[in-house]
């Protein structure tokens, strides 16, 4: 499949001297129109600054096309600025799906986000967190005594799931990856794999004395005490990769590096 994206470019950097010279040397050859306009994004540096034009182009799914100027740029293709538009007319397309949170602080306030990595919770203080597990309306771990716990996407499990000793999903596997981060109670338990169809619900015990915070990829909401996520089909995002590269093949790679 081929796309036609002449003329329709936006190019955006992550602010660093070298990516904003490679996007202005680009938008001299190519040319660039605002972001709301654009047919697809062109993201100038790493990781961090895709996980933020795809938060941007959420509700459009404008897809997006990364090249690296970071120090990981997993998610990115190699810098170059030699035909562009055929690269991008030849780019294979990897779509992937936010999960939904739904936090309550204990003010009894509620609040909203969407992740495209994890939503992650943590303790905010010296003492371990005290979090009930419930699936799908049914208790499955009662405490879980521990610095805190993530749920996973796919794309998000070879990010700080892996890190976390979480396993490594295949993208279009229609499951999550909900990884403990330093259990100490049970202290034997590593996680589940769920379903995608799977409601999660996160219960902060004893909140008062042992604060937690939730985090939705970059946005973090405090002094949660209960936390709900699945896994939202009605929004979406399209990244673009070099044919052989795709995200699929790098995150296959990654179960096999040692």
């Amino acid at each position: 499949m081929t796309h036609d994206f002449t003329g329709k470019i936006s190019f955006v950097s992550s602010g660093t001297p070298e990516a904003n010279a490679a996007a202005s040397a680009l938008r001299g050859i190519y040319g660039d129109v605002e972001f709301d306009d654009a047919s697809v994004i062109v993201a100038l540096g790493g990781d961090g600054l895709m996980l933020q034009t795809l938060h941007r182009v959420m509700r459009s799914n404008v897809p997006v096309y990364g090249m690296n100027f970071g120090s990981v740029g997993f998610m990115m293709n190699p810098f170059s600025q030699v035909d562009l538009t055929s690269r991008l007319a030849a780019a294979q397309t990897t779509q992937i799906y936010p999960l939904s949170m739904q936090a309550v602080d204990c003010s009894g306030k509620s609040h909203a986000a969407l992740a495209l990595n994890e939503v992650s919770l943590f303790r905010s203080t010296y003492q371990a967190a005290k979090i009930q597990i419930i699936v799908d309306g049914e208790s499955r771990l009662d405490e879980l005594v521990c610095d805190g716990i993530l749920l996973s996407t796919p794309a998000g499990s070879t990010a700080y799931n892996l890190s976390a000793h979480g396993p490594i999903l295949p993208i279009e596997a229609p499951l999550l990856a909900m990884t403990p981060i330093s259990p100490f109670r049970p202290r034997r338990w590593r996680g589940a794999i769920l379903g995608n169809h799977a409601s999660v619900k996160f219960v902060a015990r004893e909140a008062d004395k042992r604060p937690i915070s939730a985090v939705a990829d970059n946005v973090e909401f405090q002094n949660v005490i209960e936390v709900t996520v699945h896994e939202d089909r009605t929004h979406g995002v399209t990244l673009l990769f070099d044919p052989g590269t795709s995200l699929e093949e790098r995150v296959l790679i990654e179960q096999f590096r040692y």
